[in-house]
């Protein structure tokens, strides 16, 4: 097992992940289908294949592991993917009783990110995950990173905009 690792925090903008090659740029998704708000709109002006694989396998959500927890590697260059990450249930809305972050379904997809980065001896970038349109609180989302990835040696890093 590698020596464990701390979350490195830097401003910049996580589709432009600093550092070598290869690497997982990592975001959380829903379990509705929805794309269209936060992150992924930086994702999609980037590269289509990350918004066109997750529709695909929501689509097709009958037949795969489209679930809370699962995770869909893309690969848009070629030492680079992205990491759909289904780690929300639903989409926010004004008659929400609770965010739809589910904590423990980030940390099942943290914890299924850090085998194939480890594998792969990929780092992995991030914005602050699970903490915009998901309701989540970076208090509750850093220590799942801390665990699931940090304590494995994988590299980490985290994007603030500037």
């Amino acid at each position: 097992m590698a020596a464990a690792t701390d979350i490195r925090y830097t401003r910049g903008d996580a589709t432009a992940p600093h550092g070598a090659r290869p690497a997982v740029i990592a975001h959380i998704v829903n379990d509705r289908g929805a794309w269209g708000r936060g992150f992924v709109l930086a994702v999609s002006r980037r590269w289509p294949e990350p918004e066109r694989a997750y529709r695909a396998w929501h689509r097709g959500r009958d037949s795969n592991d489209f679930a809370l927890g699962a995770v869909q590697l893309v690969r848009v260059e070629p030492q680079l993917y992205v990491a759909n990450m289904i780690g929300q249930h639903g989409i926010a809305t004004r008659r929400s009783a609770r965010p739809p972050i589910r904590y423990d379904a980030t940390g099942r997809c943290l914890a299924a990110l850090a085998d194939h980065a480890a594998a792969a001896g990929a780092s992995v970038h991030l914005p602050r995950i699970g903490c915009g349109l998901a309701g989540g609180r970076w208090e509750q989302v850093e220590p799942l990173i801390r665990t699931h990835m940090c304590a494995r040696g994988i590299p980490v890093t985290v994007y603030d905009l500037p």
